[in-house]
This record gives C-alpha cells, structure tokens and sequence, in this order.
C-alpha cells in the first residue's frame, strides 16, 4: 500500500461527483497542486467539516492512487477558513481572482512552496487588510516571478534599448516576447498593447516593491487601466484562456490607485 501523504493545502476549487463525493483541486506547499477525490464529502457531517469550501487553508492528508490522475483524500483538517473574504464580495472578488490565476499558472504537481506561500498571504492580506488594486498589480507581479513568467520593463526585448534613454518613444508590451518593445522593434510580433512612459515607469517600480503596498500614489485612471489590460492579458497569454473570473472582479474593483 501506497504510505500517506500529508501537507498544508488551500483549496482552489471542488466540484459535486456523483450523489456523495467532491472532486477538489489543493494547492500544497509540498507536492504543488493536486486534484483528489473526497468520497463521502457531499453527505458526511464529520470528515470534511467546511474544510473543502474555496480559499480554505487545511492540513491535507491523501495517498495517489495506482494507475489514476485523482489522489484520493483522506482527511483535511482546517487550520484557517479566511472567513471574512465570505462576508465581503469585493473579497471574494480578490480571492476568487488570485485563486484562479495561480491555479491557472502553475501545473498539476509542480512543486513550488513559494508559490504556495504567496497565495497564503495573499489571501491574509486581503482578509485583514482589505482589497486594493495596488496590492492585485503586486501580487500578479510577484507570482509571474515565481512561477518562471517575469515581464521585462526595463529595455526592450528584441533590441535590448534601455526605456529611460528614450522615453520620448512609444513603447508596446508584447505578450509573446515577455516585455516591452521599442517602436521599432513592434512591428515584428502579431500582438502588442501600447504603454505610456508613466505606466511603464509605474511598472518598473512596482515589480520591485514588495507584495504589501507600502505607499499611495495618485496615478490617473488611464494609467491604471493600461497596467491592468497589460498584465491580464499577459497572464490570459500563459494560462491560454480568458479569466473567468475578471468580470466579477471588475464590478466591485473600483479602477483608482488606492
């Protein structure tokens, strides 16, 4: 028999399976994401106790089973629901937003605790502190990063052109180089999205700052709006869907600098 695994786990979503079971997908700081089946989940009132609800952070006990992609759950112990981002809907619009990008950006069983660590406070932050798009654009930032996926800022990808020596040029950012682009250098990639010299300014500031925003700065709603349209789509480029979860996201994120 296979020996059982345990680990601290967040769930990142669960569906019904059949009349009594749940298939859920855990994000673990030691095994990277994995999907099980809780059998029984759906009628039992004593193994899994609220611990398979999303955002939930439990202590998951599992073994793989022979010859199947579905690990088959064991126990999850709850050690933190996050219960204030289900009281709120502009919480729950963060959460389910971090939850579904990092779902989408790290692959079934990569294992990366960093990663797990980031969610983690992610969605503390959010349950202490509140939402805020400066703290969304950080931690976006800080999880393309740790997954491999860094944008570049700082010069232009093909030609290497640094931006603060000619911030006189229209500069793009271009999803399938990584980065910006130079004027010159746009017309070679199918895709881009033009930047303005203070979004990309703002960018190159904020990929260095830490996941708590540490200062509020004023910026004009365009330039807010350009950096979201940036790193959405750059992330929709990598996880190759749209994110569901953005219209919900949208209607209670107010577009301001907070």
């Amino acid at each position: 028999m296979r020996p059982n695994q345990v680990t601290p786990a967040i769930v990142l979503r669960s569906r019904p399976f059949g009349e009594s079971d749940k298939i859920v997908s855990f994000l673990t700081e030691n095994y990277g994401k994995l999907t099980g089946i809780a059998k029984g989940a759906l009628r039992s009132r004593k193994r899994f106790v609220n611990s398979l609800e999303p955002f939930a952070l439990v202590n998951l006990r599992f073994h793989d089973r022979p010859h199947s992609n579905l690990a088959f759950v064991l126990s999850a112990d709850l050690q933190r629901a996050f219960r204030r981002l289900s009281v709120s809907l502009d919480r729950i619009s963060y959460a389910s937003y971090l939850v579904e990008i990092t779902n989408g950006l790290i692959g079934e069983r990569e294992e990366n605790p960093a990663v797990f660590q980031h969610l983690r406070e992610g969605l503390a932050y959010i349950e202490e502190n509140g939402t805020s798009l400066r703290f969304l654009t950080l931690f976006e930032l800080k999880l393309l990063r740790l997954v491999g996926y860094q944008p570049t800022f700082e010069n232009c990808k093909r030609c290497r052109r640094e931006h603060p020596s000619a911030a006189a040029l229209h500069w793009h950012f271009s999803p399938s180089a990584g980065g910006i682009l130079c004027g010159s250098c746009t017309r070679a990639v199918d895709e881009s999205l033009q930047l303005s010299p203070t979004a990309l300014e703002v960018l190159v500031a904020l990929q260095m700052e830490n996941t708590a925003p540490t200062s509020r700065v004023s910026l004009p709603t365009s330039v807010i709006k350009e950096i979201r349209s940036v790193l959405l789509r750059f992330i929709e480029y990598h996880v190759d869907r749209e994110i569901r979860s953005v219209p919900f996201l949208y209607q209670f994120a107010s577009i301001q600098s907070d």
